[in-house]
């Protein structure tokens, strides 16, 4: 029986770069969570008798959230729901299921590198047809829609079993329960040369993952202990838990350091990777040397064609504009298309379904191409096994090749996190109106060549989206970038991201908070962020 039950609308949510993020004890609120699935399915049109995807990382509320969202689906009018068993589903995974089949759509529950837990992280997210996150058109009729919602749909039905694979009835819409591995596994073989990588592991090269027990554990088991025949206990941290056993899981520097730690330790592992939440982040780090998410990009991009799946090489390369201009130097040289987007994988999926773009990236460690419509964490790991098995050369080797070849981008973003709202809005206003003074202003030997306000016309539908980041650019190819993060729960987070471009080989092993020691004392002087924001130095450095 379908209910309709009365509601009073949220006037807090806003779906940010990646959907709508808050603590659980907020969704958790009386017809919270409703509300806003209730928006999602007033903003489309033609879903009726259409398949829905739902899964997530596993994360607490994950699965109370879709039991709430299966039912709502059937009253809605859904024909199909297709859902990973236990809830699970990467967010990569989801986007290939939602392409695979033919769906109208799918719901993400994911709050990607946030922590989980009874009072930490969870997020819903929805995806269009071609799997990707929906565009900004739709997002904001989903937050328009949720300021004056007054009732919302639901089945009065038993709870499905999610742990059974199979087909089961609700109301008048079937939900099926899938393997959540098999499809994205099979197409990461089809994409990579799996026979090379087996043999690369076979030979006694060590290869570790850390699924920092969030979604990418099954599916990196899979993959690389039972497809790529990797030893057992190649994958830490492989069993997905509601709290993410208390880990942060950001595969950086800081959260990952064990990991990196133990690469870089002379009995250590040749080559280790790590992924996030909900599995659409990677960190690479190989003996002797920590891949860049903006230098893995570009080494890709380079490389791509060493892997089957890509061997008629690539049509583009397209990244935000935070991520380091390492890869339009790789753009150059193939003669390319290169293309420069807001944060936020949505501004992708034009370029990408319009076959401009094949390979995209952002220095979040966020790396993916044209197989989905999401980032890849699994996927970028396994390109570079791939490269690594073609070229049979360390990391090290492979990054050093590139930056003789191409000069080397350093890079790095620091986060100032959980900062006052209003001092990190009155930073950036005060920046803002402090952007036409600075071209031709030196500060030491720096000296100041533009400055704007980011503003993206995209060249598939034409439409722009303004105020994407404040950028200072330097003569010489250095610049500096300002930008609040969109993808936290709590305050504001301020990012910093600093660049040099070092075209001389010789000055290619400077440390880079060294190197780029200059540009970040200039970037404090122009937005006096330790004076706003109360902060000595940043939360996280990578």
């Amino acid at each position: 029986m379908i209910k309709t039950v009365s509601t009073t609308p949220y006037q807090d949510q806003k779906p940010g770069t990646s959907g709508l993020r808050k603590k659980v004890p907020v969704f958790a609120q009386e017809n919270y969570a409703e509300n806003f699935i209730q928006s999602i399915f007033d903003s489309l049109e033609g879903f009726e008798g259409k398949t829905l995807v739902i899964g997530g990382d596993g994360r607490y509320y994950n699965r109370e959230v879709i039991q709430k969202a299966l039912k709502m689906a059937a009253a809605s009018g859904f024909g199909k729901v297709m859902v990973g068993r236990g809830g699970i589903l990467s967010t990569p995974a989801a986007s290939h299921v939602i392409r695979k089949y033919g769906a109208f759509g799918g719901i993400v529950l994911s709050a990607s590198h946030n922590p989980g837990g009874p009072t930490e992280d969870f997020g819903i997210k929805y995806n269009i047809g071609n799997g990707g996150p929906a565009p900004e058109k739709i997002t904001d009729a989903i937050f328009a829609r949720t300021k004056v919602i007054d009732t919302y749909k639901i089945l009065d039905e038993a709870d499905v079993d999610l742990d059974t694979v199979g087909l089961y009835a609700l109301g008048d819409m079937i939900v099926e329960v899938i393997d959540p591995v098999k499809d994205y596994a099979d197409l990461m073989e089809s994409l990579f040369d799996f026979g090379a990588i087996r043999s690369l592991i076979g030979s006694g090269f060590r290869v570790v993952i850390d699924s920092m027990s969030a979604v990418t554990g099954p599916y990196a088991v899979e993959i690389l202990e039972k497809r790529l025949g990797a030893p057992a206990g190649s994958v830490r941290n492989e069993v997905p838990l509601p709290d993410f056993g208390h880990h942060h899981p950001d595969p950086n520097l800081v959260h990952a350091k064990e990991l990196y730690d133990d690469v870089m330790s002379p009995q250590g592992p040749d080559f280790g990777a790590a992924s996030d939440g909900d599995g659409d982040r990677n960190m690479v780090v190989g003996k002797g040397m920590f891949v860049t998410p903006s230098d893995s990009l570009a080494i890709i991009a380079a490389n791509a064609t060493c892997a089957p799946g890509y061997a008629d090489g690539i049509a583009g390369i397209a990244r935000s504009m935070p991520t380091s201009g390492a890869a339009d130097r790789v753009a150059e040289k193939l003669g390319i298309g290169m293309y420069e987007t807001p944060t936020g994988w949505k501004f992708f999926g034009n370029l990408l379904d319009a076959g401009k773009a094949t390979v995209c990236g952002e220095e979040s460690f966020g790396t993916g191409s044209n197989h989905v419509r999401e980032k890849d964490g699994l996927w970028a790991v396994l390109f570079w096994l791939n490269i690594i098995a073609a070229k049979k050369k360390s990391v090290k080797e492979i990054v050093e090749a590139h930056w003789a070849e191409y000069g080397r981008n350093y890079y790095s973003r620091h986060d100032y996190e959980e900062v006052d709202t209003d001092a990190a809005n009155g930073l950036v206003a005060a920046l803002r109106e402090k952007l036409n003074s600075l071209p031709g202003q030196s500060f030491g030997a720096l000296k100041v060549e533009a400055a704007d306000d980011f503003a993206y016309n995209d060249p598939v539908d034409g439409s722009v989206s303004k105020n994407q980041g404040i950028r200072v650019l330097f003569e010489g190819g250095s610049r500096v970038v300002f930008r609040l993060s969109g993808t936290g729960t709590s305050g504001a987070t301020l990012r910093l991201y600093v660049e040099r471009y070092e075209p001389d080989s010789s000055r290619h092993d400077i440390e880079t908070q060294a190197a780029l020691a200059d540009l970040i004392a200039v970037a404090d002087e122009i937005a006096d962020i330790k004076k706003r924001t109360g902060r000595d130095a940043p939360t996280v450095i990578t």
